[in-house]
């Protein structure tokens, strides 16, 4: 003997019907925590922020780069001392 039931019903009605939770709540909070951390991942990997962590002692800021090209340029005039010999 062959018995087909067929029962037309949502997932969260089957759900209900047999007591099991419902954990959509659950799902939404961590697929939101995944997508801010695969954003993040992404806003990290922009060709600036690879150049930071690639080359740490270029400079970062045009503060820092004028203050390393004036060293840069100081260091060699002659009147800096730096290129005296006595």
């Amino acid at each position: 003997m062959k018995i087909n039931l067929e029962i037309d019903c949502t997932p969260e009605e089957a759900r209900h019907f047999f007591g099991l939770p419902d954990l959509r709540p659950m799902q939404d909070t961590v697929m939101a925590r995944i997508q801010q951390r695969m954003l993040d991942a992404v806003s990290a990997s922009t060709p600036e922020a690879l150049l930071r962590v690639w080359m740490p002692t270029v400079p970062q800021t045009p503060e820092q780069m004028r203050d390393a090209m004036t060293r840069m340029f100081t260091m060699f005039t002659p009147d800096s001392g730096a290129d005296r010999r006595d």
